[in-house]
């Protein structure tokens, strides 16, 4: 199906054509007609098959041809998503689609200018974008209200439930409008029965989509896995590196596998940079936006970006560590092979995680195909970072001789100056007294001495 053949407003065909899009993908092909005639959907749909273009050309066609509730505090449309960078992703893909319709979108999400958020937010919004956090923290102040609300889509509702948000959801789902006075949409990565259930409970009888449910990763990527020792593992992901270039999105369990990995590329003279949950949003945002503009080819991660990435021309998705959680792994690998282009996802299964490949290759029905390791794609004459070395390392502070940092605008007391002491007195022998003792003693004994005439004078002053 052509988006020609759908009944959208002119401005957002606008924003299609803008996005490049021309052919619906099977999500959008299935929900878009339901959608744009107002009917409540819950659908499935795997990552990177184009679910937010779905929501999004929905909710504005519909935005655009229905009037709204009139003047007051209520977005006409909320959005809500588990985690910053989904957030992110959402906005920056609906200024594209809106076209050249006059329609005003806000995203709310932790660790940016929280003043700013809410000056934007009181101006008044058409569609409100944010995490349940700081959603619940803005409604809480009264700065918006969810009374008037007309659309309501739930992304990445199965992520809610495992990041602990459902309750948050709740919150916001109990002060929104009436469910037949609004439209509701939930995608989800599986409709899980704990996922319906808060569907039924909160929508208008959602029509059931699922999109190939059947085949849980992307057909266009590419798998394939390598049986490693953990101690050959960097030496075959270099080799694969500087065998196939590209750009790489690399995953790993832990923070300090990230930023080790970051340190010994550096060494190898390999530009790459990594992003954990502890890095602050800002520098995340830059790190991000260099990474699509081409900065730098290798982008290292935790799982806080296997969601809510959308990043064109990711050629090449590693799990340097396989993934606990088999629907992180349907996640990662869904980095690469996007909107239609082909891709390839190489896992790395050494002693310390491969025996979650089994629950990995249950979940995803299929059994992912393991390569064979010949010498020669390992490199072993690499360098490795020094293990004292600092992902950043700023330089280091003057130190003042008490040993502590000084802070920049405080004053620090100077040190006092040394004082000798003085030797000690020996002891006096047993028995004896020391010479303070016997002049203390001498001073009691010591009485002054009075004159004749003073005497005679102290006898006669009683009598007088």
């Amino acid at each position: 199906m052509k988006f020609d053949e759908l009944n959208i407003p002119d401005p957002i065909r606008e924003g299609i054509r803008a996005a490049g899009f021309t052919d619906c993908t099977p999500v959008q092909e299935l929900t878009l007609p339901h959608a744009l005639q107002g009917i409540d959907i819950a659908a499935q749909a795997q990552t990177g098959t184009g679910k937010t273009a779905a929501f999004l050309i929905a909710v504005f066609s519909r935005m655009l041809s229905q009037p709204g509730p009139g003047q007051g505090l209520s977005p006409r449309a909320l959005v809500v998503a588990p985690t910053r960078e989904l957030v992110i992703q959402i906005f920056e893909e609906a200024k594209i689609l809106r076209g050249s319709a006059d329609i005003r979108i806000v995203p709310v999400y932790g660790g940016i200018d929280y003043n700013k958020q809410r000056n934007d937010l009181a101006d008044g919004v058409d569609m409100l974008i944010g995490t349940p956090g700081r959603l619940i923290d803005y409604l809480k102040q009264k700065v918006y209200s969810l009374k008037k609300t007309q659309f309501l889509v739930i992304d990445e509702a199965d992520r809610m439930f495992d990041m602990g948000f459902i309750a948050d959801l709740r919150f916001l789902l109990k002060r929104m409008s009436p469910y037949d006075q609004r439209q509701s949409m939930l995608f989800s990565a599986t409709l899980s029965h704990r996922v319906m259930e808060l569907g039924y409970e909160y929508m208008n009888n959602p029509e059931r989509y699922e999109v190939t449910p059947e085949q849980m990763t992307v057909e266009l990527v590419a798998q394939e896995l390598y049986h490693v020792g953990k101690e050959e593992k960097f030496g075959l992901l270099l080799g694969i590196i500087r065998r196939e270039p590209g750009r790489y999105l690399v995953f790993c369990n832990m923070k300090v596998t990230a930023e080790r990995l970051q340190l010994d590329l550096a060494a190898n003279g390999i530009e790459s940079e990594a992003i954990t949950g502890d890095i602050p949003q800002k520098k995340r945002l830059k790190v991000l936006a260099d990474f699509k503009e081409g900065k730098f080819p290798i982008l290292i991660a935790s799982d806080v970006a296997s969601r809510g990435i959308h990043i064109e021309g990711v050629t090449h998705v590693i799990n340097y560590d396989l993934p606990q959680d088999p629907q992180d792994y349907v996640h990662r690998i869904g980095r690469t092979g996007r909107a239609g282009a082909e891709g390839s996802a190489i896992t790395l299964a050494c002693e310390d995680y491969v025996y979650a490949l089994p629950e990995i290759e249950k979940y995803i029905k299929q059994k992912v195909p393991v390569g064979v390791i010949t010498d020669d794609m390992i490199v072993t004459d690499y360098q490795k970072a020094p293990r004292n070395a600092r992902k950043r390392n700023p330089l280091p502070e003057k130190r003042h001789p008490g040993g502590r940092g000084r802070r920049p605008g405080r004053k620090h007391k100077k040190p006092s100056p040394t004082v000798e002491l003085q030797p000690q007195r020996e002891a006096p022998a047993s028995g004896g007294e020391t010479a303070a003792k016997k002049r203390k003693r001498r001073r009691r004994r010591k009485k002054p001495e009075t004159t004749a005439s003073q005497q005679s004078v102290q006898q006669e002053s009683p009598d007088q």
